[in-house]
């Protein structure tokens, strides 16, 4: 048996995406409710889809395994482990952290059709085990679930001077480099760029309306950089009556349309290519926008505001302390020393 994700139009009840046996068309139920319940919650059409697609991958492995896509409350208790077990063994492995995501959306899924399952609702190794937060204080809080694979500690890479003036100077239009610019100097992520309204710029206060993740909305000074950029591109390049979007193609039959996420991985893949930065991906301006902001001086929940975070820990993980900052530090510290050093003896 093959199953598909299919999309369908949006309703109060249903999500827009569901997933299908390819040649009968026929649902497979107990996934699809999972969804359902998510579209209720008002869950993001890209969340959504992100569950649809990591229920796939549960479901496809779980018919080859068991010869049927129907998931029995008695086989629950051994699924996930056996779920890791089979992306443990792939060639090539997947990262730990999509290993992770795929173990946590499928127990959800499977909590949600068994309740009262051994293995789903809270397994007998964790049911006693809570977590503090990370930066160890408030309240302890329940572990979702031990069953995971160990994930490496993530250190985000910054682009280096160099690398973002060599990727820059190949640019042509204020267009392009004001969309650079919302995610260098101002932290913004590509999806955040593109979702972009012209009510939400304030040019006069030098001040942006963003809509991030989950609806939240955060308002953010503009970089003086950025505000020329987007008056020459207003003023000369964005072609008349082109609607709400703020950044819009401007040649061919997609002319005035609003550029799509496809349309921006294309432009910097195109630009990587023709610069020879290979690491000049959307999400590598953000990264570096916060690594320059923490080497400035800017405090955490600055940042953590800037950045559009929902937790503190998050904006920790740009937080990195280099051998020549402890070496400038310590030199710093030993300089203001009371405590006296006692002279040597010739």
């Amino acid at each position: 048996m093959t199953f598909q994700v299919i999309r369908q139009p949006r309703g109060d009840a249903r999500s827009p995406f569901h997933i299908v046996e390819t040649a009968t068309g026929r649902e497979v139920e107990w996934a699809n409710r999972f969804l359902d319940r998510g579209n209720a919650r008002c869950l993001a059409e890209t969340t959504l889809r992100a569950y649809a697609m990591d229920l796939l991958h549960f479901i496809r492995w779980w018919s080859s395994a068991r010869q049927t896509d129907t998931v029995a409350e008695q086989a629950v208790a051994s699924a996930l482990p056996d779920y890791i077990r089979f992306q443990a063994g792939q060639q090539p492995r997947p990262a730990p952290a999509t290993i992770n995501r795929r173990v946590i959306v499928a127990g959800c899924a499977l909590r949600n059709e068994f309740p009262d399952a051994a293995g789903t609702a809270e397994p007998d190794f964790s049911r006693f085990f809570w977590l503090r937060s990370s930066l160890g204080y408030g309240r302890f809080r329940p572990a979702r679930s031990r069953l995971r694979v160990k994930e490496p500690k993530r250190i985000p890479t910054a682009l280096s001077v160099d690398q973002v003036a060599k990727f820059w100077s190949g640019f042509r239009t204020a267009r392009d480099l004001a969309i650079v610019g919302f995610m260098l100097l101002q932290g913004l992520r590509s999806k955040e760029v593109v979702a972009l309204n012209l009510e939400d710029i304030q040019l006069a206060e030098s001040r942006i309306c963003v809509h991030g993740k989950g609806s939240k909305v955060r308002l953010l000074p503009l970089a003086p950089e950025t505000v020329h950029l987007l008056d020459h591109y207003l003023r000369l390049e964005r072609p008349p009556g082109c609607g709400p979007a703020l950044f819009v193609s401007l040649k061919g039959r997609a002319r005035g349309v609003r550029i799509t996420s496809a349309g921006l991985r294309s432009l910097f893949r195109y630009h990587r290519r023709t610069s020879g930065v290979s690491g000049a991906h959307p999400h590598r301006f953000r990264h570096t926008f916060a690594s320059d902001m923490v080497h400035a001086g800017i405090s955490l929940p600055a940042l953590m505001n800037l950045m559009g975070h929902a937790a503190i820990s998050t904006t920790m993980i740009y937080v990195q302390i280099s051998p020549r900052d402890v070496i400038e530090q310590y030199a710093r510290a030993a300089a203001t020393r009371l405590r006296p050093v006692p002279p040597v003896q010739s």
